[in-house]
């Protein structure tokens, strides 16, 4: 039995994010974590006990696994804080949810609430062929945003970009040159751009941050390609830009609540959206060793 404040969950669906690959290595800013210990810092289930919700009520959560003692959410059962469980309504599989998970909830408070985007603003989404970059994509369409161009490093995500809402979509290759990119940028907008999403840092931020216009602001919510980019002080300062750091630990269970819940509305009127590889738990080593791989999200199914 949970004590106070904690629940019980039957969990059916945990994805493998990049943090938990960074905690189980012990390569995260936390350090190694503590063994042993579940990995998995969310997940989908059904609550078993609970002093806050009813038995079987469907719920996303998440947890401090590798971050904090604790276990995560790659086992059968999981205890977790009560303030960490969400009610989930969304008609998406638990799968789906899983897929969306914290990935979701970054991009639609990256948009909302640090870049405070504004209705016909031009957006730009950098490493959008990810799980944080295809949401990022649907949910600036759906908060009214002007034209939105996805960037990633591969053209092979194209349909699925357009599909999430992209108006354009720019392949870079591997070898980025920020003066040309930014050129592609700003001829596929055909305006400057006011918001730059930004999970990937390095050339490509460079690139976009060049192709803001007055006022403009590029949310910075991870470093997948590189930790340093560089920025003119001279645009920067000509232009007013911001440059804005993002991280889900900001937030509030209830603000990460409210997101969860609109981003996964955004995804359930867009079906092609999403793209994950599901793997019984049976075949957890193998499904590390795809999630280490790179490509679409990869979620444990219970």
């Amino acid at each position: 039995m949970p004590v106070d404040g904690r629940a019980l969950v039957r969990v059916s669906a945990a994805p493998i994010v990049p943090l938990d690959l960074l905690c189980a290595s012990g390569m995260s800013y936390f350090g190694p974590p503590a063994l042993p210990y579940v990995p998995g810092v969310q997940g989908v289930g059904t609550v078993l006990d609970s002093a806050v919700l009813a038995e079987g009520t469907r719920v996303w959560f998440a947890t401090t696994a590798g971050m904090a003692p604790g276990d995560g959410s790659m086992s059968q059962r999981c205890v977790v804080a009560s303030d960490d469980l969400v009610p989930i309504e969304a008609p998406l599989g638990d799968a789906e949810v899983a897929a969306v998970g914290t990935s979701g909830v970054a991009a639609w408070m990256s948009l909302t609430w640090r870049a405070c985007l504004r209705d016909g603003e031009n957006v730009i989404v950098l490493g959008a062929s990810g799980m944080v970059g295809r949401t990022a994509v649907a949910s600036a369409r759906a908060l009214g945003a002007g034209r939105v161009v996805a960037v990633c490093r591969t053209d092979t995500a194209r349909e699925g970009l357009v599909a999430a809402g992209a108006d354009d979509v720019l392949a870079t290759g591997d070898d980025i040159d920020p003066t040309s990119l930014t050129g592609q940028i700003r001829e596929a907008l055909g305006a400057p751009a006011d918001v730059v999403i930004d999970p990937v840092f390095g050339p490509a931020a460079t690139a976009a941050a060049a192709a803001l216009g007055p006022g403009g602001r590029l949310v910075n919510l991870g470093g997948s390609a590189h930790d340093v980019a560089e920025f003119s002080s001279a645009v920067l300062r000509g232009r007013t830009i911001a440059i804005l750091g993002y991280t889900n630990n900001a937030l509030s269970a209830e603000q990460r609540a409210d997101a969860l819940r609109s981003v996964l509305d955004v995804v359930a009127r867009r079906p092609n959206l999403l793209t994950s590889r599901r793997f019984p738990a049976q075949r957890c080593a193998e499904a590390w060793a795809a999630a280490g791989s790179g490509g679409s999200r990869v979620v444990l199914e219970f």
